[in-house]
């Protein structure tokens, strides 16, 4: 079934693989709960939530696609949800939100399902695509800033260094510090790790009381998304179409570039194509679909697929092992409940998650101003005002009216010229 002999592999290997690729990305039980409980959701119904669009995404991708690659709410995109969508919305409660996540996961399944979305891939300039990614990175490590207290608020000022000397930011600069160590040192599963270390000092401190370790896993709320014609209507009647097309457009450009590049690593293309790519993009629209109903952000391919490929995952075994490692983690919900109350102790992760998102701003063409300046106005845009959809709005508006000035209008795809006038008409007229 996985053709391990084929693609040079043994059980054991594909094991190992699993379980390193658990251990890099687990902290997303712990981050992501956090993230959308700000958006009023409650703690169990998303960590439940998480597992659920974890493992169908994961073990999709083993199954039908034989790929080792891990599927899982995308960071970024669940502080996009909790902040700028029911955070900035009036109105938008987290079930009006997850009903456009919802939608967005139609037609992700839809457009995994045609030609369009090599189109649209193919449509966005490169430089566009890499000012969205480094801009959700800077906005995600700015919330971990935030969280823990290291920036604070200033009437003046907008933010300003915070309180170094309380416990919260002591605790993360240390949890800070032992996790990018790690990382440096090439550690599989440091962000993991650091989470541990961290929790432990927590622990023997004081800051962390941990009451009850192992229980059933809930879902308190029941379905979030029990009505699909109701998720549509939700969506037209509080106009979240760039909500919609913000979702999608990120979770289509983050889950085909890991997707390729791990696939890459693991020397599994063929020329410059992907083989079952369908399956694969399947795997994560799925995913998110189905996370929506339960109550989760968008998923996405995780590039810490990587660390398993490293250690010798090359087919869907990986994936499975991956997938039913996460179901055993669904029964740690009380120990995971009382880690997040400390924001110190998860933090980190997101400082340094965004800090890896950032390598794409090398990949911006500087020498071109008609290129550069939209991905910097997305990057810019999108910490300062906690919105990724006005960062990517304001980037699609730019791009075509610069290359218009500069008479190389005909560079520009149509697509491009279309979604201008959209965000422009968003941005002008509705409200955001």
């Amino acid at each position: 079934m996985f053709k391990l002999q084929e693609n040079e592999t043994t059980v054991r290997k594909e094991v190992v693989a699993g379980l390193t690729t658990f251990l890099t990305m687990v902290y997303i039980v712990v981050v992501n709960p956090i993230i959308l409980q700000d958006a009023g959701v409650p703690f169990d119904q998303v960590f439940t939530a998480t597992i659920i669009a974890t493992v169908i995404g994961t073990l999709w991708m083993g199954l039908f696609s034989n790929y080792p690659i891990a599927i899982a709410p995308g960071m970024g995109l669940n502080a996009y949800f909790a902040y700028s969508v029911v955070g900035a919305h009036e109105g938008v409660t987290y079930v009006t939100a997850f009903a456009a996540v919802f939608v967005a996961g139609i037609l992700f399944v839809l457009l995994s399902l045609t030609p369009f979305r090599e189109k649209l891939i193919i449509a966005i300039p490169s430089n566009l695509k890499y000012g969205i990614t480094a801009g959700i990175g800077l906005f995600i490590a700015f919330i971990g800033l935030r969280m823990t207290g290291l920036v604070a608020d200033d009437p003046s000022n907008l933010v300003r260094l915070g309180d170094l000397h309380s416990p919260q930011a002591i605790l993360a600069l240390v949890g800070l510090a032992v996790t990018i160590i790690l990382m440096v040192l090439k550690v599989n599963g440091a962000l993991f790790i650091g989470m541990v270390v961290t929790g432990i000092i927590a622990y023997f401190t004081g800051h962390l009381t941990i009451t009850e370790v192992v229980a059933a896993p809930s879902l308190p709320e029941g379905l979030i998304v029990d009505n699909p014609i109701q998720a549509f209507a939700d969506v037209i009647e509080h106009g979240l179409y760039a909500v919609v097309f913000s979702f999608l457009l990120v979770t289509i450009f983050d889950t085909t570039g890991t997707m390729i590049a791990v696939a890459q690593q693991a020397g599994l293309m063929k020329g410059n194509t992907m083989p079952r790519a369908r399956q694969a993009l399947l795997a994560d629209s799925v995913a998110a679909t189905a996370g929506a109903v339960f109550g989760t952000s968008p998923t996405s391919a995780y590039i810490e697929s990587s660390t398993g490929v490293a250690a010798g995952g090359r087919t869907g075994l990986t994936a499975v092992v991956i997938g039913a490692l996460f179901i055993v983690a669904a029964f740690f919900g009380p120990l995971v409940s009382a880690v997040s109350g400390l924001s110190a102790i998860t933090a980190p992760a997101l400082i340094i998650v965004g800090c890896l998102m950032m390598e794409n701003v090398a990949k911006i063409d500087w020498g071109e101003l008609d290129e550069a300046f939209p991905a910097f106005l997305i990057i810019l845009s999108m910490p300062l005002t906690s919105s990724i959809a006005t960062g990517i709005a304001l980037g699609f508006i730019s791009y075509p009216l610069l290359k218009i000035v500069r008479g190389k209008f005909r560079e520009v795809h149509p697509l491009v010229y279309i979604f201008a006038v959209l965000f422009f008409y968003q941005l002008a007229f509705l409200p955001h």
